[in-house]
């Protein structure tokens, strides 16, 4: 018996990126590649799990957040201007 579709290891971490490195909300990968939040959570869960974590403060944070931002604006923009 089947338990559901199975996906590759690449588009699990691909579709992590865009959460974590482009600054997207889950919800919004999730509608958008065909898989559930649950499911993005649980692998966002297993890849952080696989990485050392590093203690970070607050400030690098908040730079790291700002950084996925720009990027995810920088592309955004680029897309819109080439339409």
């Amino acid at each position: 018996m089947s338990k559901g579709k199975r996906y590759t290891q690449e588009f699990k971490s691909e579709a992590v990126k865009q959460v974590t490195e482009r600054g997207y909300s889950v919800h919004e990968v999730a509608e958008r590649l065909g898989i559930s939040a649950k499911s993005l959570y649980h692998w966002r869960r297993q890849i952080d799990g696989k990485k050392e974590a590093l203690p970070r403060s607050d400030e690098s944070v908040r730079i790291a957040r700002l950084e996925a931002e720009f990027k995810r604006v920088t592309e955004e923009r680029y897309i819109l201007k080439n339409v």
